[in-house]
């Protein structure tokens, strides 16, 4: 992994009250900006997708980091050339949405420099892997009026009993719809405001209006009402199928298509689903039982017409010669 060295700058805008008052109390600086992808004023970029790496780099060396002028530590102490600091880095952390801020303690040459506005930002030297463009480790920062990026300004409020001095996290003014510059009271303003719209919303789910809802009785009630007329419904369709089918089996057993024994069999095919159209197809085609014939007709014209050769034989045999006589012998016989 090749790494290289380079530099960033953030504006400094102290307030002259604060630096003048602080006595040495330290201040919070952001020295890396939150962001995956870092761009500087002049188009070139860098990676801080492991911020807390540097951190723990930080953490390992053991050492305060030197924040001089123009970065004398850099470039000025390799020769040799004096390269005091006017303060110290003494502390790392991650911030919401992966900044790295730095804990400083300036010295009154560094506090005089803010007051006299002879420096207005703040540029941090840091490490980077030159095939990834990921930042590595820390190693410097020095005021300079010459800026590279768009950083946090220096934090400026004063804690009590010297405890660091710390700045609402930008994610947290995100979420609450502010501004990176909004003071603590605005947020408890805004989360307050948050909390009585959390409470409207429940009390109207606990309370709805009764114009958009039916009661529950009511409701059961009508269900209960179309249940039993659904039933109903389906009696009178069954008791009115049964009544065709009745009608139906008496017309065709007047009718001699279907007999008394297979009454029974004939109602239930006409109760099935179709059945009592089938029924009717039926009878349309079935045969009649003892509908008339014209074997009487075909007896009385037989006797209407003259003897057959057999009858004319057994007349010769007898010895009769009218057919009438005949005919009254056979009757008779």
């Amino acid at each position: 992994m090749t790494t290289h060295t380079f530099a960033l700058n953030t504006e400094l805008r102290p307030l002259l009250e604060a630096t003048a008052a602080q006595k040495g109390t330290p201040l919070w600086v952001e020295l890396i900006p939150f962001g995956e992808q870092i761009t500087g004023r002049d188009g070139r970029s860098w990676v801080n997708d492991h911020p807390q790496g540097v951190v723990d780099a930080f953490q390992a060396n053991q050492a305060d980091l030197p924040i001089d002028i123009e970065h004398a530590t850099e470039l000025k102490a390799p020769k040799g050339d004096p390269a005091p600091a006017v303060g110290w880095i003494k502390g790392l952390e991650v911030r919401d949405g992966g900044s790295i801020w730095g804990w400083v303690e300036w010295n009154p040459q560094g506090r005089s420099l803010m007051e006299e506005k002879s420096y207005r930002y703040l540029s941090p030297v840091f490490t980077f892997d030159t095939h990834t463009k990921r930042i590595l480790q820390l190693y410097s920062a020095g005021l300079t009026n010459q800026p590279n990026l768009h950083l946090t300004a220096l934090n400026q409020r004063i804690q009590p009993a010297g405890e660091p001095a710390m700045t609402l996290p930008l994610a947290l003014c995100t979420a609450l719809g502010l501004s990176a510059q909004a003071t603590e009271a605005q947020a408890v303003s805004a989360i307050h405001q948050m909390k009585t719209d959390k409470d409207k919303a429940l009390n109207r789910a606990s309370h709805p209006s009764l114009e958009k809802f039916v009661p529950r009785a009511d409701h059961d009630a009508a269900l209960n009402r179309a249940q039993a007329a659904e039933i109903r419904l389906r009696e009178i369709e069954h008791r009115a199928l049964h009544q065709h089918i009745e009608d139906e089996l008496e017309k065709a057993q007047k009718m001699g298509a279907i007999t008394p024994a297979t009454v029974d069999y004939h109602r239930a095919c006409c109760q099935q689903d179709g059945g009592l159209t089938r029924f009717r197809a039926f009878l349309q085609c079935a045969p009649r039982m003892g509908e008339d014939t014209d074997w009487e007709r075909k007896a009385v014209n037989k006797h209407s017409q003259g003897l057959s050769e057999e009858d004319k034989a057994a007349c010769l045999l007898l010895g009769l010669d009218d057919k009438d006589e005949f005919n009254q012998i056979k009757e008779a016989a």
